[in-house]
């Protein structure tokens, strides 16, 4: 009984022995310090252009906020960790939600926190130097999906405080990052009247180009048909196939601008003869040949206007449309040739397949409203 006495006050002894060591340790450690409470600001803006859906802190390493100078009589000379309030990422997204609540807006914006830090420095007379630097990345998902970084910030501050006074901190921190969210709200106000990264949809126009306005060019214009005239070039030597040639060809030129986010693409349609390679034989200038060599032409215009059709808005993405129309257009392109020969082959020394081709295209050149 004596022995089972002797170790329950062993133990007890030890422990209180512990106790004590710790609080003497305590004694002489500094005393942890205090968050930083990030309070909301007041911006200069209101934009309903954007709203931030999403704050991501991607500091490496997530190191804490500020390295301030501990108040007197601790030693000035070494900065301690201070973390904001609620942890940086938290206190972050809390400060955006309160600095601009939320509202419908075009863009949903996600900030992606590069860099946010305070450090301090012993300054003369007592004082502390504060350097506040801030790095802001600002993306948009478009409407196919993808993730667009639209531009970064970089930006900060300084300020002399006396050691035992922290209330320039806080402000000043809250004015930096107040500063990157105005910087971003002046750039997409620029921004949104040019840039196609953020438009939201591609509505194309079209126009046919018909003035004839190139010596060596007739384009295509209904109310003036081809005249043997245009065709000037040399006719090949004799024994050929055919009595004349002429080469149609078709081409598009797109101008883009973006209008209140939305890529106003207009598309200006060339459909051509050139004189210089179109040529007739001496003496078969007749108009059977003529209405066979403009019927050549007429095909061309009505590929052109299949062409156009299959370039609608939802066909066209703001990312891809100008390789979207490219690949339209050799597809285009390829059923020109193959229509061309084939219109040859079935009409060549055939008065009645020519009658056909005829009624088939004046047909379709009434269903596109070109021919009346």
């Amino acid at each position: 009984m004596m022995k089972a006495l002797y170790f329950r006050r062993a133990s007890w002894g030890f422990w209180w022995g512990l106790l004590l060591s710790g609080l003497l340790m305590a004694a002489g450690r500094p005393a942890a310090e205090q968050p930083l409470i990030l309070q909301p600001a007041t911006p200069a803006f209101t934009s309903n252009l954007f709203t931030i859906k999403q704050v991501r802190d991607e500091r490496p390493g997530r190191p804490a906020v500020a390295w301030l100078l501990p108040t007197p009589p601790a030693a000035a000379n070494v900065a301690r960790a201070v973390e904001l309030q609620g942890g940086t990422e938290a206190a972050l997204r809390q400060f955006v939600t309160r600095t601009l609540p939320a509202r419908p807006a075009r863009y949903g914006v996600t900030m992606r926190v590069r860099e946010c830090r305070v450090q301090e420095t012993a300054a003369a007379n007592g004082q502390a130097a504060g350097q506040i630097t801030v790095q802001l990345a600002f993306d948009w998902v478009n409407t196919e999906g993808r993730t667009i970084t639209l531009t970064e910030y970089r930006g900060g501050a300084r300020y002399l405080r006396p050691l035992a006074n922290r209330a320039v901190v806080e402000p000043t921190l809250r004015q930096a990052l107040l500063g990157g969210l105005t910087y971003f709200n002046t750039w997409l106000a620029r921004a949104a009247a040019h840039d196609v990264r953020l438009a939201t949809a591609v509505h194309p126009t079209f126009r046919y180009h018909t003035a004839q306005t190139e010596a060596d060019t007739v384009f295509y214009d209904p109310a003036r048909p081809l005249v043997w005239s245009d065709f000037t070039g040399q006719p090949r030597p004799k024994g050929g196939r055919y009595a004349a040639a002429v080469f149609p060809s078709f081409a598009y030129q797109g101008r883009p601008r973006v209008v209140n986010g939305v890529v106003e693409l207009e598309m200006i349609m060339k459909v051509f003869v050139v004189r210089s390679s179109s040529w007739v034989d001496p003496g078969q200038q007749t108009a059977e040949h003529l209405n066979h060599e403009q019927r050549h032409f007429d095909i061309v215009r009505l590929v052109a206007e299949r062409f156009r059709r299959k370039a609608t808005p939802d066909s066209l993405t703001v990312e891809d449309y100008n390789s979207i129309l490219q690949l339209q257009y050799l597809k285009s392109f390829t059923e020109m040739n193959h229509l061309q020969e084939q219109y040859d082959a079935e009409t060549h020394g055939s008065p009645l397949a020519q009658e056909r081709w005829n009624h088939r295209i004046d047909e379709e050149l009434r269903q596109y409203g070109i021919k009346k």
